[in-house]
C-alpha cells in the first residue's frame, strides 16, 4: 500500500481552479485495491496539492475498474478522502 505520487495528474485548467474543486487523476500501482486507497492518509503525499471538495478519479489496475473519491478533509498533513463511487463499466460487445 504505497502512493506513488507520479500516478497523481490534475485534470483540466488546474491554474485557473479559484474556489471551484479541482479534478486530478490517479492509477494505482497493481498492488493497491480501491480499499488501500480510500483509507485515510492514502494521498498524504499530496496534502500541499489537494484541498476539501476536490475530486480524484481512480483507475484501480488490480481489477481494472474506474471511481471516484472526494476529498473530505486535509490536515496539512493528512489526507482523507470518502469512499469510492464506482463508475459502471460495460462492454455491449
Amino acid at each position: 500500500m504505497a502512493f506513488t505520487e507520479a500516478n497523481f495528474q490534475p485534470i483540466g485548467g488546474q491554474a485557473k481552479a479559484g474556489n471551484a474543486p479541482q479534478v486530478f487523476s490517479y492509477t494505482t500501482p497493481a498492488a493497491d485495491a480501491i480499499a488501500d486507497v480510500i483509507a485515510s492518509g492514502y494521498f498524504n503525499d499530496v496534502a500541499d496539492i489537494v484541498k476539501v471538495g476536490d475530486m480524484i478519479y481512480v483507475s484501480d489496475t488490480s481489477v481494472p475498474t474506474g471511481s471516484l473519491v472526494v476529498v473530505l478533509s486535509n490536515t496539512g498533513t493528512v489526507v482523507d478522502t470518502s469512499d469510492a463511487t464506482a463508475l459502471t463499466v460495460t462492454d455491449g460487445s
